[in-house]
């Protein structure tokens, strides 16, 4: 590694938020109820839908994909962060920082094509429907899946493994609540603009590309819908996708705030709310938007929890015989 000033850095400081004693207890305990409520509830999508037959349908299956996504975001960033809120200590160490930055980016990467995948799942559900099934068939469902994640993982680890070929030489302070590649493309010696500039145009196609086969795909659909007879299938045919466009709004606002907006001197610093939305909110609301607006998700619970229940019973009865 290249040394500047006769000095290498080993480690980073991240200031996202004060080391305020106080304030950190406080935030520590929001945080973690919030991790906790954002695990455990995309936890349970992901095992009520392979637990329960009828949610082996494909846009199931890609909702319990992206539930595994949004749980390893969440898991990536919130552990370091309550210990943080916990201890005060504010260092984390060089490879921790890259690790961390590539495991969050190449999830997230992979959710934001997922939600591509997910519209295209609609458009074929509501406007093609006697050919979904042909079309969306286990073995296709499994190829885009994995095509999600080939190209979360292509896209991300490029100028991560640029970036790590850099020197760090000072300073080692990080604005923000967790390594992020722009800011550490800030910190390298010499200060590498290109792998900054590279890394937001990887980021911009990916958004703009997922955004794009959404635009198209409910476009498409709308005008489906606008074409049915009944009032009523309407309004069910709208019931589909209102949950999945929730979650594409919030996810697709909080990205495009963050990392497509037009740089600035403290882009960083104006941006903590609009990660902290990314990095806990969403994770935490996703699970919660589908199950309270999903009438077959509640039926699956409802079962779940009926055969639970049952199996108790028998166990109850097998001891007392």
């Amino acid at each position: 590694m290249e040394i500047r000033n006769g000095t290498a850095v080993q480690e980073f400081t991240l200031e996202g938020f004060p080391a305020d004693q106080h304030l950190g207890k406080v935030l520590f305990l929001l945080h973690l109820l919030a991790y906790l409520a954002s695990v455990t509830g995309n936890s349970l999508i992901i095992t009520i839908t392979w637990a329960d037959r009828h949610l082996h349908t494909p846009i199931y299956f890609f909702l319990s994909i992206f539930s595994f996504c949004e749980c390893g975001c969440v898991t990536t960033v919130i552990p370091n962060l309550l210990l943080i809120f916990l201890s005060g200590r504010q260092i984390i160490s060089l490879a921790a920082c890259f690790t961390q930055a590539f495991a969050f980016l190449f999830l997230g990467a992979s959710a934001c094509f997922l939600m591509g995948v997910m519209s295209l799942d609609r458009y074929l559900a509501i406007c093609k429907p006697l050919h979904y099934l042909t079309i969306m068939n286990p073995r296709t469902c499994i190829l885009m899946v994995t095509a999600c994640f080939f190209s979360g993982f292509l896209l991300m680890v490029i100028p991560v493994i640029k970036l790590s070929q850099l020197s760090f030489c000072g300073p080692n302070v990080i604005p923000h609540f967790f390594c992020d590649l722009g800011p550490l493309a800030r910190l390298s010696c010499p200060e590498s603009r290109s792998i900054e500039t590279l890394f937001y145009n990887l980021v911009s196609f990916l958004l703009l590309t997922s955004l794009f086969m959404t635009v198209i795909a409910y476009s498409n659909i709308v005008v489906t819908i606008l074409q049915l007879p009944s009032a009523k299938e309407r309004q069910k045919a709208f019931s589909t996708c209102s949950s999945h466009l929730i979650v594409l709004s919030l996810m697709y606002g909080s990205c495009i705030f963050i990392y497509v907006r037009p740089k600035q001197t403290s882009r960083f610093d104006s941006n903590r709310e609009a990660a902290l939305v990314n990095t806990v909110v969403t994770p935490l609301l996703n699970p919660v938007i589908y199950t309270l607006r999903n009438k077959q998700v509640h039926q699956a619970l409802r079962d779940t929890l009926s055969r639970v229940k049952l199996q108790k019973y028998k166990r109850s009865n097998i001891h007392n015989i």
